[in-house]
């Protein structure tokens, strides 16, 4: 996603707030034309398993009470399993996906 939609992906959302350690993240997009032209029809493209952060939750509470901060920020690039989170469609008609801090498998930089 480029860094002038970021801003504008930010405002569409701005009402929906991630509880306790989850994360809201956009999927990028999944690469359907090749660098010579050739055009990869739907069937065959992989899922995409890099996202960029939303928002985030404020974070969770171990056990003894005391507060975690959540490990990535809006606008980090992190890497996501094939399976999971929640979809989420807003008014935007965009998708975007919930995932616990847990499940992201790692931050890219």
């Amino acid at each position: 996603m480029a860094a002038a939609a970021f801003p504008k992906a930010v405002k569409a959302i701005s009402r929906l707030i991630p509880l306790g350690d989850r994360v809201l993240v956009q999927r990028a997009e999944a690469i359907t034309k090749t660098k010579s032209g050739i055009i990869i029809p739907e069937k065959a493209v992989a899922k995409t398993l890099r996202a960029t952060v939303i928002a985030v939750g404020p974070g969770s509470r171990n056990t003894q009470g005391n507060h975690v901060p959540i490990q990535v920020k809006p606008g980090d690039e992190v890497l996501l399993p094939e399976y999971g989170g929640t979809k989420v469609e807003v008014e935007d008609d965009r998708e975007y996906h919930l995932f616990r801090e847990a499940d992201i498998l790692a931050k890219l930089e």
